[in-house]
């Protein structure tokens, strides 16, 4: 706080540690830890980055629940450890929902057809693109350990950008000091 005027990257473009439970309050079940490494603004001229970057941890059956972005494009990429599962479904942006029927992703830049519902499982070194037509839930899968997940994508724009179309939050309730 005390460097806020020196620093006004870091707080402006939400760089650091973001630790949720997406609401549910069992952050091991249903729960997320990121730490957002780079980021831009889309549209700005005193942060113009077009690109984000994140490092993510995920627990053995931590889910991330089901989302989609719809402007963001992102590729999901195993660093170390565990095995990452990835449940898929196609979106439709326009109405903030999630539909059935068959989509195409690329993994590794191999254009792979997938049914809504479907699960693909990445292992160390590999990695996924999504587009904004592309739900996703991913969690570590039992008995491989906790995944390092990076991410680089478009502007991560938290606050605009997601679609959790099961009601599910963002962004925990702060209680301060605790």
């Amino acid at each position: 706080e005390r460097k806020r005027v020196e620093a006004a990257e870091i707080f402006d473009l939400e760089l650091g540690w973001d630790v949720t439970g997406f609401g549910e309050e069992e952050f091991l079940r249903t729960g997320l830890l990121l730490f957002t490494l780079r980021n831009g603004r889309a549209g700005s001229i005193r942060y113009p980055k077009p690109y984000a970057e994140k490092i993510m941890m995920v627990r053995e059956s931590q889910v991330t629940p089901c989302h989609f972005h719809w402007r963001k494009r992102e590729d999901i990429i195993v660093r170390a450890g565990g095995n990452l599962v990835i449940e898929l479904h196609r979106a439709d942006p326009e109405r903030s929902a999630v539909v059935g029927g068959p989509f195409e992703i690329a993994v590794d830049g191999i254009r792979r057809r997938m049914n809504s519902g479907d699960r693909l499982v990445l292992t160390p070194g590999e990695s996924v693109c999504f587009e904004p037509v592309h739900a996703h839930s991913f969690w570590g899968e039992p008995g491989s350990g906790t995944v390092m997940v990076g991410e680089v994508s478009m502007v991560n724009d938290d606050a605009n950008d997601n679609c959790f179309p099961g009601g599910v939050i963002r962004f925990d309730p702060i209680e301060e000091d605790e």
